[in-house]
Order: structure tokens, then C-alpha cells, then sequence
């Protein structure tokens, strides 16, 4: 999945796939998670969001079923 850098303390970039709903998040620290079942919403909110951080951590972290890549 193509992912597109973002400026972030976090997160490092960020890739969507909306026919599967997979949210892609890389990190400062080099760790690839994908989130499951993510609205579109979802992700055009985070990308909107003042800080990328803080709305990953309220409203993705802990709510969707994730896999390390």
C-alpha cells in the first residue's frame, strides 16, 4: 500500500485503501501497522486532524483490530 508522508511527532506516513478499508500507519519508530474495517470518514478525519497524533490515539489506537507488519 502507498503511503504518504505526514508531519507528525508520531507518525511517520499514512496509506488508505478504501475498497478494503485498511487504515496503514507507519511510525517514527519503523513499526507498519494496518487497522481493519476503517471508514473513509475515518481517514479523512485523521488527515484533517491539527494533530495526526492525538486523533490516532483517541479514535483508531483502540478501536479497530490491527496487524503488525
Amino acid at each position: 500500500m502507498k503511503r504518504e508522508p505526514v508531519k507528525s511527532s508520531n507518525l511517520k506516513s499514512v496509506g488508505y485503501d478504501k475498497t478494503k478499508k485498511l487504515l496503514e500507519i507507519e511510525f517514527h519508530t519503523g513499526a507498519v501497522y494496518q487497522y481493519q474495517g476503517v471508514l473513509g470518514h475515518i481517514y479523512k478525519q485523521l488527515m484533517r486532524a491539527p494533530s495526526l497524533g492525538t486523533y490516532f490515539h483517541k479514535t483508531i489506537r483502540d478501536q479497530y483490530k490491527y496487524v503488525k507488519l
